[in-house]
């Protein structure tokens, strides 16, 4: 039985298990998907090398840019962006190859495009969050002309605003803002990003990468507030797809 997985530091969270578990079942599939939690992401070899059905890897916090080193092979928009969350193992007689997606990014287009129609204010987008999602969001948002903040925990470079830093008026200036961090994830939905929520409004769209649970506290202060609000589920689900295409 052909055997795929997903790796990352704590899976509690994911529904890939499920997504894929079902569909294999819906298409009469003979494979298996398993949870495969990391301490450490120098754990991947010995992991490929134990289960030598394993034909393909979704890669999640907080491993989407240190995995790239264990690869073989890079995928040029993955390296343009600096982070992998699809690998494909390829077997070969003396040896494995591992090759290297991003499969985010066909993810989050398919998820904003629908929120940005008719939408010509929005110019400006706060990041929250520099990890290898917050990669795949700006590649994105870079495709689509719309400019972006990143906004982290500690400002690191030029640029980069740490959360204190952002002001009123940075938020009524930047209509999108997006959350990459793992802040209100399952089991710690009581979290948000430290904004000053009072500042959003009707105007502004506020997306969550988070899909557990459904609405985080992000998403719940954004709804109060008046602004459109979108979580993690629909990119989940379309990068879904699209490691499943990599992988046949």
């Amino acid at each position: 039985m052909d055997l795929y997985g997903l790796i990352g530091k704590e899976l509690s969270h994911s529904y890939s298990e499920q997504l894929f578990t079902e569909k294999f079942a819906k298409l009469q599939i003979n494979a298996s998907y398993e949870l495969f939690p990391l301490a450490e992401i120098d754990e991947l070899p010995a992991l490929i090398e134990k289960h030598d059905r394993l034909l393909g890897l979704n890669v999640t916090i907080p491993y989407k840019t240190s995995v790239m080193p264990f690869l073989d092979e890079i995928d040029y928009a993955a390296k343009i962006i600096g982070a992998v969350n699809t690998i494909k193992i390829e077997r070969k007689r003396k040896h494995t190859e591992l090759i290297g997606f991003n499969t985010d990014v066909h993810g989050f287009t398919a998820a904003i495009e629908p929120l940005l129609l008719n939408r010509h204010d929005v110019h400006k987008a706060l990041v929250l969050g520099t990890g290898g999602a917050s990669k795949a969001v700006q590649y994105v948002l870079r495709t689509l002309g719309i400019g972006y903040t990143e906004v982290s925990r500690y400002s690191k470079k030029v640029g980069q605003l740490s959360y204190p830093m952002v002001t009123s008026s940075i938020i009524k200036t930047h209509l999108l803002i997006i959350n990459t961090t793992p802040v209100g994830m399952f089991p710690n939905q009581s979290s948000a990003p430290d904004l000053m929520y009072k500042y959003i409004n009707s105007d502004h769209i506020l997306i969550d990468l988070i899909y557990n649970p459904q609405e985080t506290k992000f998403l719940e202060l954004g709804k109060r507030a008046g602004a459109a609000i979108l979580n993690g589920q629909t990119m989940f689900e379309k990068q879904a797809e699209e490691a499943w295409k990599i992988w046949q």
